[in-house]
């Protein structure tokens, strides 16, 4: 369905002609190797490996990375954030998450914490579409608590890995050949006792379960992981012993932003789909646009839409500059994504009965939706942030 693109009643003056140009390359990009497919993948619960391969070719993963190992080398973030935004127009929320989750996740550890041997062993296919990641975080009994986490990694006389516990909620777990995993390798030490270790598709004792069943995005193969005696050899450990902790929260402020980015892009989509609904659809011998109470319910959603889509670029020029903190991050994450369970909601309701049929994108968008609040940290801890920060005192 085509819709009108929203207009920016404010200009965004974040980018440059490169940056066009490289969104020209990923509207084409989503038209022409998702859009086509959407349907199908939300049946079968996964994204099919060729999507990741074609964008490996056209240069739309590991942006940031690297060229030595196969990267954009972009050291700019906007490139990131213009993919996600062009990723929404798909109405699958679901391939947002899977090509965020390498971006936005699993790029940044590669690239700062990898070793040049670890680079070329799983940066370098991963960048090509060859390969497919996931990190591995939430445990059934640890989820906003990085401090609860279970999963414990013992060295044996060898110096390798022995990994016993479990993960859940992992996106491209499915079908992800490498993992980054957060374990325990030091339980007397607290904090200081969690490293980064990569597990791979095929190492004995290590099984998935999944895609698991979801309210919604259906399309994304999210899995539990569990781990049963799993040997990780020395060479997979990401950085230092030790140090998985602070490498976690270097991560966050960019992770929230990604999220942010893509709650007010499906904004706007939903916007554009009620706003074409509104021009072609008459009620009582009028368009609905025209009817009063369903045009100030448009003006509610562009001026909302409009003043978040100000402050995330805000955040993503400050994400370039290197100043975007945790607190700035976690403000961007919980109004987005709150803005978009909103806008949705609204929209599917202006489209009466059709926004009820799943042959309506607004309906898979209803659905891809709710977990946006959940995921990325829930927005009550999102919350919790902010009032500690201003706790602390609003000036310093």
């Amino acid at each position: 369905m085509s819709a009108y693109p929203m207009k920016n009643f404010l200009p965004r003056t974040i980018f440059d002609d490169e940056h066009k140009m490289f969104r020209e390359t990923a509207r084409d990009f989503v038209a022409k190797e998702i859009t086509p497919h959407v349907d199908q993948w939300h049946e079968q619960g996964y994204c099919d490996r060729d999507m990741y391969k074609k964008a490996g070719e056209l240069g739309l993963l590991g942006i940031t990375a690297d060229e030595k190992f196969g990267g954009g080398g972009m050291d700019d973030w906007r490139f990131n954030a213009i993919l996600s935004e062009e990723l929404a127009q798909s109405d699958c929320g679901s391939v947002i998450v899977s090509v965020q989750t390498i971006n936005d996740l699993v790029v940044p550890y590669l690239e700062r914490f990898a070793n040049d041997e670890q680079k070329e062993r799983f940066l370098r296919p991963l960048c090509a579409g060859e390969k497919i990641a996931a990190i591995a975080m939430t445990e059934p009994g640890a989820g906003a608590d990085l401090a609860g986490i279970r999963t414990l990694a013992k060295k044996d006389a060898d110096g390798n890995y022995i990994v016993n516990g479990a993960k859940t909620f992992i996106s491209n777990g499915v079908q992800a050949d490498f993992t980054i995993i957060v374990a325990v390798t030091d339980p007397e030490k607290g904090r200081a006792g969690v490293s980064l270790l990569i597990v791979e598709d095929g190492m004995e004792g290590y099984t998935k379960t999944g895609p698991l069943k979801k309210v919604g995005l259906k399309a994304q193969d999210t899995a539990e992981l569990s781990f049963e005696n799993v040997t990780v050899p020395a060479e997979n450990l990401l950085g230092e012993e030790g140090a998985g902790f602070g490498y976690l929260r270097h991560n966050l402020a960019q992770e929230r932003l990604s999220i942010a980015v893509g709650s007010v892009a499906t904004s706007r989509r939903a916007f554009d789909l009620v706003y074409q609904h509104s021009q072609d659809r008459k009620t009582f011998g009028k368009r609905l646009v025209d009817h009063q109470a369903y045009g100030w319910m448009l003006a509610e959603m562009a001026t909302k839409i409009q003043a978040a889509q100000s402050f995330v670029d805000a955040c993503i020029e400050a994400k370039v500059k290197g100043e975007l903190d945790e607190t700035t991050a976690a403000m961007a994450k919980w109004w987005t994504t709150d803005l978009q369970v909103e806008v949705v909601n609204n929209a599917l309701q202006m489209h009466g009965g059709y926004g009820f049929m799943m042959e309506y994108p607004i309906a898979t968008h209803y659905l891809d939706t709710r977990v946006q609040p959940i995921y990325g940290g829930p927005n009550e801890i999102m919350k919790e942030i902010i009032a500690r920060r201003l706790a602390k005192g609003a000036g310093k």
